[in-house]
C-alpha cells in the first residue's frame, strides 16, 4: 500500500471516530480519579478498542489499572501510551483525559492498515503518571518486551515537537522528636516542627547554589496536631528535578545534607525515603520528531523551533524511561487555555474546551501517520526492530 494510501487511511479513521474520541476524552474528565485507583477511567479506554476486535490483557504488568490491547500479528510492534490518572483536588488539569482518547484513536487507525504494514498495534494503559511511575512499572514487569517503538501525545499551551523533561526522585522526609507542654514545659520537647523548618531553610537558601535546571519543590504533609504540643513528629513530601540522572544524584545528596541539619540542629531522629521510581528525562527519537514536526505543520500548527525547544522543559514524565530504553516521542499538542498553564484549575477546564477536542483528533491523527511512515521507510523500520533485537539479546 503506497505511503500516502495508508496515511490517508488513518487519518480518515481518526476523523471518522471523532465523535466517539471526544466523547471518551469528556467522559474520563468528568470522573477524575488519582494514581492507581483510575478503575473507571481505565475501564472506558478499553471499550472503543475492545469493540474494534483487540485482545486486553487486563491489569498488565500486575498493576489494576494498567492494560494492553493488542491487535494485528505483525513483527512492528508499537506501543501506543495511554495516561490516564488526574491531580488531587483539581482533577484533569494535566489533561490526561485528552492524552488517553488521542491514544485510543490512534490505535484504532493503526489497526485498520495493521495487516497491510506488518504491525502490532498495542495500546497500553500505564496509570499513575501523576505519582508513582506506572510506566517504570510496567517495563519492569515486560509489558514493554516485545515494543519496538512507543508513542504518546501531551497537551500544552504551545506545539512542540520534541519535547524535553527533567529528571525526578520523589522523597518522604520524617523527624521523630518528643511531645512536651509548649508552655508549662517546652525544655522537655524534641521539635520535630523545628527540624521541619530548618531543612526547608536550607534547602531554600540552596537554590541560590543549584546547577540551571535543577529544582526542589515540596511541603508538609504533617506539621503536628495542636499549637500547645511541642510536635514529636513531622513530614516533608519533596520533588527533585534535573536534566540528568547525574545531575540529579547530586541534587539529591545536597538535599539530603539540609534535610540532615533539620535533624543535628533539634537533635530529632530522621528518616528519607522514596516515593515512586527515579522518572529519566525524555529522549525523543529524531526520526520519528522530525516526522511528527512536519504532520503537526501539516495540520497548520507552529511548533517551536529547535532553539526554543531545547529551552522549554515540561515538567517531568515516565515517559522518559520509556524513551531511554527504546524509541519513541511525546510530542505536546496546543491547547488554547487563556494563559493557564498546566496543573491549574484554568487547565482543567480547557480540557474539555473546544480547542482539547481539536487536540484529540489532531493528536490521534499526527501519531498515527508518523506510526505510517516509520512503517514503509525501509531504512528506519529495520534501525527499531534492529534495536529491539539488541535489547531482547542483552
Amino acid at each position: 500500500m503506497p505511503t500516502a494510501t495508508a496515511s490517508d487511511a488513518v487519518e480518515d479513521a481518526v476523523r471518522r471516530r471523532g465523535i466517539d474520541l471526544i466523547e471518551l476524552s469528556h467522559a474520563i474528565h468528568a470522573e477524575p480519579e488519582l494514581a492507581f485507583a483510575e478503575h473507571r477511567s481505565c475501564a472506558k479506554a478499553q471499550a472503543l478498542v475492545a469493540q474494534r476486535g483487540f485482545e486486553i490483557t487486563v491489569a498488565a504488568g500486575g498493576l489494576d489499572t494498567a492494560f494492553r490491547a493488542d491487535f494485528g500479528g505483525g513483527p512492528l510492534v508499537v506501543a501506543v501510551c495511554a495516561e490516564y490518572d488526574a491531580l488531587p483536588g483539581i482533577g484533569h488539569a494535566c489533561g490526561h483525559n485528552i492524552i488517553a482518547a488521542s491514544a485510543v484513536g490512534t490505535a484504532l487507525a493503526l489497526a485498520d492498515v495493521a495487516e497491510d504494514l506488518g504491525l502490532t498495534v498495542a495500546l497500553i494503559g500505564t496509570p499513575a503518571e501523576e505519582f508513582g511511575g506506572g510506566k517504570i512499572l510496567l517495563l519492569k514487569a515486560g509489558v514493554f518486551d516485545d515494543v519496538a517503538v512507543a508513542v504518546m501525545m501531551h497537551p500544552a499551551q504551545v506545539d512542540i515537537a520534541a519535547a524535553r523533561s527533567l529528571a525526578l526522585s520523589g522523597i518522604r522526609v520524617r523527624y521523630d522528636g518528643r511531645e512536651a507542654h509548649a508552655s508549662v514545659a517546652p525544655y522537655l520537647g524534641v521539635n520535630a516542627a523545628d527540624a521541619a523548618t530548618i531543612a526547608q531553610v536550607a534547602v531554600g537558601l540552596l537554590r541560590q547554589q543549584l546547577v540551571p535546571g535543577q529544582q526542589v519543590h515540596g511541603i508538609v504533609t504533617d506539621g503536628g496536631q495542636a499549637a500547645n504540643v511541642v510536635p514529636a513528629r513531622t513530614e516533608l513530601q519533596y520533588a527533585l528535578r534535573a536534566p540528568d540522572r547525574s545531575l540529579l544524584r547530586d541534587l539529591e545528596a545536597r538535599v539530603g545534607d539540609c534535610m540532615l541539619a533539620g535533624a543535628v540542629a533539634t537533635g530529632c531522629d530522621y528518616s528519607v525515603e522514596a516515593t515512586e521510581p527515579t522518572y529519566d528525562a525524555l529522549k525523543s527519537d529524531p526520526w520519528l520528531t522530525g516526522a511528527v514536526r512536519d504532520e503537526m505543520v501539516r495540520l497548520g500548527r507552529v511548533p517551536l523551533d529547535d532553539e526554543l525547544e531545547s529551552a522549554s522543559a515540561v515538567g517531568s514524565t515516565d515517559m522518559g524511561n520509556v524513551t531511554q530504553l527504546l524509541p519513541g516521542i511525546h510530542p505536546m499538542v496546543a491547547v488554547d487555555t487563556d494563559g493557564a498553564s498546566l496543573h491549574q484549575p484554568a487547565f482543567t477546564a480547557a480540557a474539555v474546551s473546544p480547542s482539547a477536542d481539536r487536540a484529540v483528533i489532531d493528536g490521534a491523527i499526527m501519531l498515527a501517520r508518523t506510526v505510517v511512515q516509520l512503517a514503509e521507510a525501509p531504512r528506519e523500520r529495520d534501525r527499531v526492530l534492529a534495536a529491539r533485537e539488541l535489547r531482547a539479546a542483552s
